[in-house]
Order: structure tokens, then C-alpha cells, then sequence
């Protein structure tokens, strides 16, 4: 129950709904219990059991009260039949009777009404958390999971939670009340029968609980199939060029319908358990009313000892003792269920974020002076990706990183822009250490263009000015100019208001880069970091661009990973790297007459 009290926490903020919903249930429970003694004098005088009293009783003590109200109903409906008929009598307690179930399923709307603020409030605020926490988590932890699993988490697992553990309320309140006012108004009929129907009960429970102990099992590896197939489901759709050009259809089909004959397998186990839950509990219960109805039927044939109405009204009560009975049982299953979800969520809520600000975390609005890198060590699982890499950026300077795919160019950016912690060595500006600095003001000295141009379904107006929320329509224009992105803008139905699809699925890739420049320039940031920025131009978009970029580019500190001669000829300096270290550096003349790795990657036009 740990994760219960992790899950309880998000329903604080309703607890006012909580407690509302828990005086409706109390109310539901002692009405459902009334509805059925109020039959006992209902019969009695149906069948003209009745004793005849025509003096109203006097109360004395407490112990002797269910003597005192069984004579004040034989003084009440002996004087009103004698006053008024026994039609006006049975009418009445057919008022009464109505009138109970009336007020008991009033209240069980109330409870129902109440709960439904807690349980959706609960289920936002769940989600909200999830998707904070998948926001805040570093790059570093996605390259573990898979975003189908992910997803499934934040819909399916979310979900079951909000389904299984919510209705606790129910559990611990409802249903245990009315079994509670069962028991007690069974014990006030007759103490004998209730001690004797309850040596049963124990039995009947202990082989109910038997049948889910591996339920909370298969549920996980269930959750956990879901998070796998909707993987392949995500991965398919992103690769769907790919999987119809190399006829690798039935590949993939093969694969996800191996994953979806797993789930359904383990679906089966688990409903197939549950569904066992309610008849075998029902059998259970309708054996304890059966040995009732013996045992009762003895007392009131035999023994004398018990009035047929009141053994009537009894058994009634031990029914009403089932429903709520089945109703834990299949609370139980679920909870067992949500158990099993609540894991996963505990998973990503509890994870440790190792990139976030250190206490007393400096602002950063301005870039003064150099980036310094220094001594870097790096791996990203066993083999260290840089070795020993230093390397310092004076302000105003356009650095160049080149080199073979696989050198540690990207990770260079990667480490910049925090979306990595170096494990050795240091990265500073101004002097000071990245580590030092928020998070977000760190991140908005920087303007990112990666190699793979990464866009929203939105519009244009909303990609561009995606770092600069508050941007004007002229403000976003003028970014798309300088990064020659307008010429193709402006011919576009609702000029920069057009929703640009799936990835910017409707652009071309050179279009889509374009746009990715755009967003950097609207930020305007003091350092860009340009990771293969114009990898996915064609030769015009690329001419039209690289102008673009260094205009950009002036009076900026600029850290640019070139894929293409024509991005770094104008560097300030160009860094040769190779598995990690800089064998070569220097401006691109100096490289060329040095005749090294540098002018072997301008023959060979492999820049990576």
C-alpha cells in the first residue's frame, strides 16, 4: 500500500470533495440498512403478527431498548388500526419504506457526484506530474526508454490508477458501513443466528482472497506488453518510408502482432480472474444465506424463539451484506491492478533528475568574456566519447568543429547546452561553471539549430517564435527573411498562420531547416550552437542560408559542427577532432597548407 500513500497525495488538494463524498456514503449506508428493517413491521402487518398493545410504552434504560421498540410498533399499529383501518397503517409504512429507499439512493447520487471532482482532479493532476516530469528529465534517461512505454504510462497506466485506486473511497467507506449496519442491526434481531452465520464467513473469505494473489503479476507484464507494442506502433509511423521502400511490411506486422498475442494472452489471465471474483463471492454468499435459512427456519418453526417478520427482515439484511461483500472483492482485484500501475508511475514520478539547478543557482542574462572548456571526459555507456578535450571560445569568435562521424562533435553541443553533465572536467563561462548557473538562464544565452530541423504540428507564427513567446507577426517576419525562410512563407495559404503538419511533414526538409534557423535568429540569443545546420539543404537553400547564417553569425559567439566545406571556410578558427581528441586546429588556409586530416576531409567533401 506504500504507492497508495504516493497515489493519496495528489487527492489533498480535493480532500473537501473527499469528506463530502464520505458523509454521503455513511448516509447511503445507514439508509440501506433502515430500507430493510423498515419491512419487518411492513410484514407483520400483512400477516396480522402483531401484538396487541393499547398503552404507548415507557423508555428506561438503553439496554432495553430494542424491547421498548418493539412494544412502541405494536402500540402504534394496534391504536392506528383501531383509529384508521389497516389500510391506512400498511399505507404508511409504504411511505416510510419508499421514502428510505429514496433518501439512500439520494445519497448514493451525492457520494457518486462528489467523487467524480476528486477522481478527474486526481487524474489531471496525476497527468500534469507525468508530463512535468517527462519535461524535466534529462535526454539521458529517454535513450533507456522506449516513447511508446512511455506513453503508455501516461495514458493507459494513469488511467487504471484513477480507476482501481479512487475507488477505495468506495471500499473503505461504503461498503464496509453497510456491511458494518448489517451486522448490527442482525445482532440486534437475533445475536444468536449472526454468531452462528459468522463462524461461515471467515471460510468464504479466505477462498476468495486465494484467487488474486497473482494478479498484480500478470497486470505489470500486461502494462508493460502495452508499452511495447504502442512502441512499435510509434516507431512504424515514423519509419513508414522506410518500411514500405524496403518491403519490410510483414517484418513489422509479424513483430507487433507477436507483441499484441502476449498482451492478449495476459489480458485473458487477468480478466478471467477477475470475472471469477463476483459468482465465486456470490456462491459464497448465497451458501451463508442458505445455512441461514436452516438454521433461521429452525429458530422460528422450532424453537419459537425468532418472529417470522423479524427473520424475514433478517435475511434481507444478511442479502444486503453480498452486494457490498462482491463489491470489495472486486475492489480488491483492482486495487491489486492499479498496484501494478501505480509502479510504473512511481518509476518516472520518483526518477533522480541529474541535470537541474543547485541550490543558490546563479542568473545569467548576459555573455561576458569566453566559453572555456576544460580537460572534458566523456562516455556515454563504456567507451569514453571525448578524451581529455579542452578548448576556449573567445566572445565574438565563430569556432568550427569538423571531423569523421562518430569524433564527438555533437556531444560537444550536447554538453553545452546541459542536455548531458560532463563526468570529468569542467565547462565555464565568464569564468564560471555551467553547473553553476540555472538551468533556463544558461539555455537562453544559447539558440540551438540541430541537423535534424525539429518542428510541431502548429503553425509557422508558433514554431518560429517558439523561444520568444510574446513575439509580434512583423517580429517573426523578419526572422523568416533573414533566414531567407519568407520567399516560401509568405505563398502559403495563411501565410506564417499555416499549420505546418506532423514534423512540418508539409515542407520539404530544406523548408523545414529554414525554419528551424528562423527560431534561433527570433531568439536572438548571445552564443549559437549550430549542430550540422545545413545538413538538409539542397545547393540553393544552402547558398541561401549560409549568407543568412553569417550575418547571423556577426558580433555572436558561435560554436558551428560543419558538415559542409562551405559552413566553415569563414570560421575563426576550425577543430579537427578524431575518436574525441583535436589532432589539427586553426583557420582554413592554415589547415590546408598544413596538408593534414583537415585537407583530406576538402578532397574527400566528407564532413560529417
Amino acid at each position: 500500500m506504500s504507492n497508495f500513500k504516493k497515489i493519496v497525495r495528489f487527492a489533498i488538494p480535493y480532500k473537501k470533495y473527499a469528506y463530502l463524498n464520505i458523509f454521503f456514503n455513511v448516509l447511503y449506508a445507514l439508509f440501506s440498512t433502515l430500507s430493510f428493517i423498515a419491512l419487518i413491521p411492513m410484514i407483520e402487518v400483512i400477516f396480522d403478527d402483531t401484538k396487541q398493545r393499547t398503552t404507548e410504552p415507557v423508555y428506561t434504560d438503553i439496554t432495553d431498548i430494542k424491547v421498548y421498540l418493539s412494544e412502541y410498533l405494536n402500540y402504534f399499529v394496534t391504536t392506528t388500526n383501531a383509529t384508521k383501518g389497516v389500510e391506512y397503517t400498511l399505507g404508511a409504512m409504504v411511505i416510510v419504506i419508499i421514502s428510505i429507499f429514496l433518501l439512500k439512493n439520494l445519497a448514493n447520487y451525492m457520494a457518486l457526484f462528489f467523487s467524480t471532482f476528486l477522481r478527474n482532479g486526481v487524474l489531471r493532476d496525476l497527468r500534469n506530474a507525468m508530463y512535468q516530469k517527462i519535461i524535466e528529465l534529462p535526454l539521458a534517461f529517454y535513450s533507456e526508454k522506449r516513447k511508446g512505454d512511455v506513453i503508455a504510462r501516461m495514458s493507459s497506466d494513469v488511467n487504471e490508477v484513477q480507476q482501481s485506486y479512487l475507488s477505495i473511497l468506495e471500499l473503505i467507506v461504503k461498503e464496509p458501513l453497510t456491511i458494518l449496519f448489517s451486522i448490527g442491526m442482525m445482532l440486534f434481531i437475533s445475536v444468536k443466528l449472526t454468531i452462528f452465520v459468522f463462524i461461515f464467513i471467515p471460510i468464504s473469505g479466505f477462498i476468495i482472497s486465494r484467487i488474486g494473489k497473482s494478479l498484480k503479476k500478470n497486470s505489470g507484464k500486461a502494462q508493460q506488453e502495452q508499452g511495447t507494442f504502442l512502441s512499435i506502433i510509434e516507431e512504424t509511423l515514423g519509419g513508414l518510408k522506410v518500411i514500405k521502400s524496403f518491403t519490410s511490411e510483414k517484418y513489422f506486422t509479424d513483430k507487433f502482432n507477436t507483441s499484441s498475442e502476449r498482451h492478449y494472452k495476459l489480458s485473458n489471465k487477468i480478466l478471467n480472474k477477475q470475472y471469477l471474483a463476483s459468482p465465486m463471492s456470490e456462491f459464497m454468499g448465497i451458501a451463508v444465506i442458505a445455512v441461514i435459512l436452516w438454521y433461521g427456519g429452525h429458530m422460528v418453526l422450532v424453537e419459537e424463539s425468532l418472529a417470522g417478520g423479524a427473520f424475514i427482515g433478517y435475511m434481507g439484511l444478511a442479502y444486503n451484506i453480498l452486494t457490498p461483500a462482491k463489491a470489495i472483492s472486486k475492489a480488491s482485484y483492482n486495487i491489486k491492478k492499479g498496484n501494478a500501475a501505480a509502479d510504473r508511475l512511481m518509476e518516472i514520478l520518483e526518477q533522480e533528475n541529474p541535470i537541474e539547478d543547485k541550490k543558490g543557482a546563479l542568473e545569467k542574462a548576459e555573455f561576458g568574456s569566453s566559453i572555456v572548456i576544460e580537460n572534458i571526459n566523456f562516455k556515454y555507456e563504456e567507451e569514453n566519447v571525448l578524451h581529455n578535450f579542452s578548448l576556449t571560445v573567445p566572445k565574438g569568435q565563430t569556432v568550427a568543429l569538423v571531423g569523421q562521424s562518430g569524433s564527438g562533435k555533437s556531444t560537444i553541443a550536447n554538453l553545452l547546452t546541459r542536455f548531458y553533465d560532463v563526468q570529468e572536467g569542467s565547462i565555464k563561462i565568464d569564468g564560471i561553471d555551467i553547473k553553476e548557473y540555472k538551468l533556463n538562464a544558461l539555455r537562453k544565452l544559447m539558440g540551438l539549430v540541430t541537423q535534424d530541423s525539429i518542428l510541431f504540428n502548429d503553425t509557422i507564427y508558433n514554431n518560429v517564435g517558439l523561444g520568444k513567446e510574446d513575439a509580434s507577426e512583423q517580429e517573426v517576419i523578419d526572422a523568416l527573411k533573414i533566414a531567407n525562410a519568407y520567399e516560401f512563407v509568405k505563398d502559403l495559404p495563411e501565410g506564417i498562420h499555416t499549420n505546418i503538419g506532423d514534423s512540418g511533414n508539409k515542407l520539404s526538409g530544406g523548408q523545414r531547416q529554414r525554419l528551424s534557423i528562423a527560431r534561433a535568429v527570433l531568439k536572438n540569443p548571445p552564443i549559437m550552437v549550430l549542430d550540422e545546420a545545413t545538413s538538409a539543404l539542397d545547393t540553393e537553400s544552402e547558398r541561401l542560408v549560409q549568407q543568412a547564417l553569417e550575418n547571423m553569425m556577426q558580433n555572436r559567439t558561435s560554436v558551428v559542427i560543419a558538415h559542409r566545406l562551405s559552413t566553415i571556410q569563414k570560421a575563426d578558427r576550425i577543430i579537427v577532432m578524431q575518436k574525441g581528441r583535436i589532432v589539427e586546429q586553426g583557420t582554413h588556409d592554415e589547415l590546408i597548407a598544413f596538408n593534414g586530416n583537415y585537407k583530406k576531409l576538402v578532397m574527400m567533401q566528407s564532413f560529417e
